[in-house]
């Protein structure tokens, strides 16, 4: 078993599936962190403000915004469809390339054996899962 960052070296395949799994709240998840970007682009999406978007569906904890919901599930989700695939946050788009993923144990056990897109599509190289992840510091 090749550990640490090395065992996503040869790169990753990745595609959603639109199963919609990753947006179920699984034990320890259950949180979706929203950018001023991600905001924006979701007000644009149900043609609202940013600031009606912010107050209808987002709290802000220790200085985040975070997408609120009091259900197991996304309240984007329907029928296990994203009904805002286009306007979805960062947080959802660069799913599963998420730090907390990036260790060969994690990607096994909650990742490849659990979601339906990985093995597939795309291959992602290792500069590209290392971009993706540097760009999540920035975002949250």
């Amino acid at each position: 078993m090749i550990k640490g960052k090395n065992f996503y070296r040869e790169g990753l395949r990745f595609e959603c599936q639109g199963e919609g799994k990753c947006c179920v709240t699984r034990g320890r998840y259950g949180y979706v962190y929203l950018s001023f970007s991600d905001r924006k682009r979701l007000a644009a999406h149900f043609r609202m403000s940013t600031t009606e978007f912010t107050a209808a569906y987002t709290h802000k904890i220790d200085g985040l915004y975070e997408l609120r919901y009091t259900g197991k599930d996304c309240p984007f989700l329907q029928d296990n469809r994203c009904r805002v695939y286009e306007a979805r946050p960062w947080q959802c788009r660069t799913w599963p390339f998420w730090p907390e993923n990036m260790n060969c144990l994690v990607w096994e056990k909650e990742v490849a054996s659990w979601c339906p897109g990985a093995g597939k599509g795309r291959l992602y190289t290792a500069e590209e899962i290392e971009d993706i992840l540097a760009k999540k510091k920035d975002v949250s």
